[in-house]
């Protein structure tokens, strides 16, 4: 609605009614395709009416990025090193930490099927903004291209294997995955950030 100005973020009753929303779809997605879930069935569920789901949120598509967002930073981004640079040890945690992620995410689901994609390409985009950080940091004289390729092809890597582990019934402890798999990716990531090492 034009002149209407959007709700402000730091807003205490703004971050109790976004948190409210960000509950009530959680609620659906436990019971509910998301495909099927409705915005009525959200604004119902977190007892509001649809113009305030709408001050918040664009559609239901915008809902689940944000609560993906939400999980990604608590589940991800808090359990390792973001201001430091790759080193082995962040890449052991995050293995770690992206098992736990999809586990979560499989039991969140009533249907996992019907989210896997969606899901798989906003963790690819998050992970690779979050590697390119990273090697960025270690390595200032490799060119930008080079670099965001090596960001690319190590992002897609940790998801593949460990949405592999999560398909598969998550049986190997997530911590011998981590070892077993570190000889693969340090090896052909060596070449961009030396402190990548088996010495650390």
């Amino acid at each position: 609605m034009a002149g209407v100005l959007p709700p402000n973020p730091n807003d205490p009753r703004v971050i109790r009614t976004r948190q409210l929303i960000l509950d009530a779809f959680v609620r659906q997605l436990n019971i509910i395709d998301f495909n099927s879930i409705t915005v009525g069935d959200i604004t119902k569920a977190a007892t509001i009416n649809r113009a305030t789901f709408y001050a918040h949120f664009q559609d239901k598509y915008a809902l689940f990025e944000a609560f993906l967002l939400d999980a990604f930073t608590n589940m991800v981004l808090n359990k390792i090193d973001t201001e430091g640079p790759l080193t082995e040890k962040t890449l052991q945690e995050l293995i770690v930490a992206l098992c736990n992620y999809h586990g979560t995410s499989h039991r969140c689901f009533k249907k996992y099927d019907s989210v896997a994609l969606l899901l798989e390409e906003n963790i690819k985009v998050h992970l690779e903004k979050l590697i390119l950080q990273l090697i960025s940091r270690s390595d200032a004289t490799t060119d930008p291209n080079s670099l965001a390729t090596a960001a690319t092809l190590l992002s897609w890597s940790l998801y593949g294997v460990t949405y592999r582990w999560n398909l598969e019934g998550r049986l190997e402890p997530t911590s011998e995955l981590a070892e077993r798999v570190m000889p693969l990716i340090t090896g052909g990531f060596h070449m961009f950030n030396p402190q990548v090492s088996y010495s650390e």
